[in-house]
């Protein structure tokens, strides 16, 4: 199936969601902030990035914006998955680049319709 990098400074959202994308049959890629998200994605070319918003150093909208405006990783769609559940929330992520905006608690079923969405194109 697709490799999916998680970036998500919370071990107990890092859990939930790995196993969710394992269950289903993803390989999973990790990375604590978005400073290593980027890199990781750069290097490791993951066919998906979940990406939180709030993390220490740079922040998801941030992670997210490098990754789309780089021709290196601008190809890789950004889900953004997040407790930020306001309007402007949603409307600044799509800004930066994100193809979708989650809000947490996230459900299985719908992270599956999504990321089948984002890898059709």
């Amino acid at each position: 199936m697709a490799r999916i990098l998680i970036v998500d400074d919370s071990p107990t959202e890092m859990y939930k969601l790995t196993a969710m994308l394992e269950k289903n049959g993803h390989q999973v890629l990790k990375a604590e902030n978005g400073a290593d998200g980027v890199a990781l994605a750069r290097q490791e070319k993951p066919d998906v990035v979940l990406m939180d918003i709030v993390m220490p150093g740079l922040n998801g909208f941030q992670a997210t914006r490098q990754l789309s405006k780089d021709a290196e990783t601008s190809h890789i769609p950004v889900v953004i998955v997040t407790t930020k559940d306001q309007e402007t929330d949603r409307v600044w992520g799509k800004r930066q680049g994100a193809r979708d905006y989650l809000t947490k608690p996230i459900d299985e079923a719908t992270l599956m319709k999504t990321l089948k969405a984002v890898l059709a194109g």
